[in-house]
């Protein structure tokens, strides 16, 4: 009884296994609804492929993800002409969060995708959320406030497209993991300490 026992308990694992497998691939199984997250950000379900959506460079040259370093990375989207208080506020408060990784830092980038060039972006502010002064046009304020973010442009159906929910939730900023996927979402609703919350746990459990 006991060497049935202990030969039957790996075919046992390995059955249920793949009776999970199979009604998870057949949709009959919510394993994430059953069992919840402990992310503080909304899942983008499905994913979208921002490495493969065609984007282009601030001189309109064609945009290589593969080409660039393995890392986590914000994106802010603004599909608008003027870049107002709500658009200013995710720049900064994406800015504020990467420089709070501290070790962790070079680990994550940052992208700012717009249907228009920055040279004719509005910056449509009273003042800056870090109380620095306002610079002559939203150009120099990407320059001087956030140098080391790039800036990348698509057309207004790709910015559709990538980011659905940011036209009914314009406070929205998105997680793109090592590998080009749009998987996560976070907006106002989620404190600056829970997003560093998910973003730790994320880098500790990834290679990259």
């Amino acid at each position: 009884m006991v060497l049935l026992l202990i030969a039957g308990l790996p075919v046992t694992m390995i059955l249920a296994a793949t009776w999970l497998w199979f009604f998870v691939v057949k949709g009959n199984l919510d394993i994430v609804g059953m069992l919840g997250t402990a992310n503080r950000g909304q899942l983008v379900q499905p994913p979208r492929q921002l490495a493969e959506a065609g984007l282009t460079q601030v001189d309109g040259s064609a945009f290589d993800f593969a080409a660039l370093e393995l890392q986590w990375t914000f994106v802010v989207a603004n599909e608008s002409a003027s870049c107002d208080a709500a658009c200013e506020h995710l720049l900064y408060l994406t800015r504020q969060i990467h420089l709070a990784m501290g070790k962790e830092y070079n680990r994550i980038r940052r992208f700012y995708v717009s249907d228009v060039v920055p040279a004719d972006t509005r910056l449509e502010v009273d003042h800056l959320s870090d109380g620095h002064p306002l610079p002559a046009n939203f150009a120099g304020y990407l320059q001087r406030e956030h140098g080391e973010m790039r800036v990348l442009q698509g057309d207004t159906g790709q910015m559709r497209s990538l980011f659905a929910e940011h036209a009914s939730a314009p406070d929205s900023w998105y997680l793109v993991d090592p590998a080009g996927w749009i998987m996560m979402r976070y907006d106002d609703s989620v404190s600056y300490k829970d997003v560093i919350a998910d973003l730790k746990f994320l880098l500790k459990n990834s290679s990259t």
